[in-house]
């Protein structure tokens, strides 16, 4: 009897889950095995995270459920360390630590909040990159008194929605937003307005061109000397990725990020794919992909797509890893929708108001649904070739890294 075809998808974020159960529609699974790895037992929304650390409740997404009937073995467990020569990947869970054998990798273990080294942060600051991050903030909120000082440091699109969504839900507050350069400064005029106004309009102070140097438990302090009062210090000054792949033999950016080709295989081990954060792939205009829901998912469709195509000896199809727009909340009441040509750069036309807000809303809601029923629109399964590949040399050519945009 022919042996399985190991795959083990680590990481079950929208990547790395949307990949697993794409896989699983694809391949046969009397054919392949497919085992996904987690830490936690249910998905985390995480573009929702700024609505969980202000008090909303989130609708919980078992991986058991999403995943009954697919043939999808799920461990839960912290992935510990990768060995790409033996194939093999480390883990902990409740029981103690085990060693997974794989005949394909699929990496999609995401990323963290970035301190960027600046002192005070880790000891003080809040995060909400994840979900034990923004239930940490949610419950030092909960005791803030009228009046008191909240600063959210970093004026990406994770700052915006970070400081109206505790505007609008605590408008006895003090928020303040910190940021680098001028607020939104990559928007179009339109946005940029919009931006302003409902800042205005929620009462938030903008500190701009105000690079934080330095956290304590009641301020920050900026590189042109000044001193903000923050009885809470919320940090979104970017993403770092999961520190695993750099302590492997893959090839990996100075960040961190494993280089892929255009099919999410990586450039040194082409037995491993890397999705997500995770991965460092080139989009539009050769410019890297930035870290985001929106290259998650096109990207996981691509690595599945190329994995099941290679396994069954068929034609590798091209998934587009392109931009339409950018989605932002603005609280519950006001978004910006802003459109963006294919390697992400602001356009004239941009969606405000209401109406913005539903549509970012149904943005959220269909990627979770998206992970939810993961095997669901994809073509029917067909025969692989089941055997692990051959080793090849690294390409030549890799992406130098690119800057996140928080």
């Amino acid at each position: 009897m022919q042996q399985q075809h190991r795959i083990i998808v680590l990481g079950a974020g929208y990547s790395g889950a949307i990949a697993a159960g794409r896989l699983a529609k694809r391949l046969r699974r009397e054919d392949v095995a497919i085992t996904l790895v987690n830490a936690e037992s249910d998905f985390v929304e995480r573009v929702r995270m700024h609505q969980l650390a202000v008090g909303q409740d989130l609708t919980p997404r078992p991986f058991g459920k999403m995943f009954a009937g697919t043939g999808v073995a799920l461990k839960y467990a912290k992935v510990t360390a990768v060995d790409a020569e033996r194939r093999t990947v480390a883990v902990m869970d409740t029981d103690g630590t085990e060693e997974l054998a794989y005949d394909t990798l699929v990496y999609a273990l995401g990323s963290g909040w970035n301190s960027q080294g600046v002192p005070g942060t880790d000891e003080h600051a809040h995060e909400i990159a994840g979900r034990a991050g923004a239930l940490r903030l949610r419950e030092r909120l909960a005791t803030l008194d009228a009046g008191q000082p909240v600063v959210v440091v970093g004026g990406g699109l994770t700052g915006l929605e970070a400081a109206t969504e505790v505007a609008e839900t605590r408008p006895d507050l003090d928020v303040a937003l910190a940021a680098r350069g001028e607020l939104a400064d990559w928007l179009s005029p339109k946005g940029r307005r919009h931006v302003r106004k409902v800042f205005g309009g929620l009462g938030i102070t903008v500190h701009e061109h105000s690079a934080v140097t330095g956290v304590t438990p009641d301020r920050v302090t900026t590189a042109d000397g000044a001193s903000l009062p923050a009885a809470v210090t919320v940090w979104t000054t970017g993403f770092a990725v999961h520190p695993i792949a750099r302590a492997t033999t893959l090839e990996v950016t100075d960040t961190g990020r494993i280089v892929v080709d255009g099919t999410m295989r990586s450039v040194s081990h082409p037995d491993v794919y890397a999705i997500g954060d995770a991965a460092l792939a080139v989009g539009p205009g050769d410019k890297p992909l930035r870290m985001s829901c929106a290259s998650g998912v096109p990207a996981a469709w691509q690595a599945a797509d190329a994995l099941a195509a290679r396994l069954t000896g068929t034609k590798v199809p091209k998934t587009p890893l392109r931009y339409f727009n950018q989605c932002i909340s603005l609280g519950r009441r006001e978004g910006l929708i802003q459109y963006v040509t294919a390697d992400d750069r602001a356009v004239r036309a941009a969606l405000t108001g209401r109406l913005a807000a539903f549509y970012k809303e149904m943005v959220c809601k269909g990627a979770a649904w998206g992970v939810a029923h993961p095997t669901l629109g994809v073509p029917a399964r067909r025969r692989p070739v089941v055997r692990p590949e051959p080793r090849t040399a690294p390409v030549s050519g890799a992406p130098a890294p690119a800057a996140e945009r928080a």
